[in-house]
């Protein structure tokens, strides 16, 4: 803690961890909900007002990650392993638009009913939209403002029998920068190659 910042007060710091493992819990239970979405959730469940200091991302990531491990350690590796099975076939597909694996699905934390989050690479959104219709693969356009992608030109939400996934489309020249979540960390991304390699190891993330 720096000289200049306070010490957060006993119930400040509890009500930022029941917020944190409610929220993990919330997660865990609906692999399509955001962390800020589950922060939100959390807070309402427990009553607590809106003025309520809220964890950040990683202290819910930290509390997820110890939910999955106690609760849910028989199917959640078996889920991961399918998801980032799944992922690598999408990658493979879509090799000509330089497809990068972020997310929940990268990091270890997925679940049955997490979505496939995809980096593309395209000189426009449109190449990418005609190049699955003539595939005859579904998808639907997706809101960049709720994915949390400032960057992107465009993202397509893709659906196939066994997930579904995000495809987040950024202009060429974005492949070389590196993406920041809204705290600051990097955002994580790998190429197929370094998925395939993941596979062959634990799945107890990056």
């Amino acid at each position: 803690m720096s000289r200049h910042e306070r010490p957060r007060p006993p119930r400040a710091r509890a009500s930022r961890l029941l917020i944190a493992s409610t929220a993990a819990r919330l997660m865990a239970e609906d692999g399509s909900i955001t962390p800020g979405l589950a922060k939100q959730k959390a807070a309402r469940q427990l009553g607590l007002p809106e003025s309520a200091m809220l964890p950040n991302n990683a202290e819910v990531e930290a509390e997820l990650r110890l939910y999955q491990a106690i609760y849910q350690s028989d199917a959640q590796p078996a889920e991961l392993f399918r998801l980032r099975a799944k992922a690598c076939k999408i990658m493979e597909v879509l090799a000509d638009f330089r497809p990068y694996l972020t997310g929940p699905v990268l990091d270890g934390t997925a679940g049955a009913a997490s979505v496939i989050d995809l980096m593309l690479f395209a000189d426009s959104a449109k190449e990418v939209e005609i190049f699955l219709l003539n595939r005859n693969m579904t998808f639907e356009q997706a809101e960049i403002r709720a994915l949390r992608h400032e960057k992107a030109e465009a993202a397509l939400r893709l659906f196939t029998p066994e997930a579904e996934a995000s495809l987040v489309i950024f202009p060429p020249h974005r492949e070389r920068s590196h993406d920041r979540h809204h705290d600051g960390r990097p955002r994580e991304r790998a190429r197929l190659e370094t998925v395939l390699r993941l596979m062959q190891r634990p799945c107890d993330g990056i």
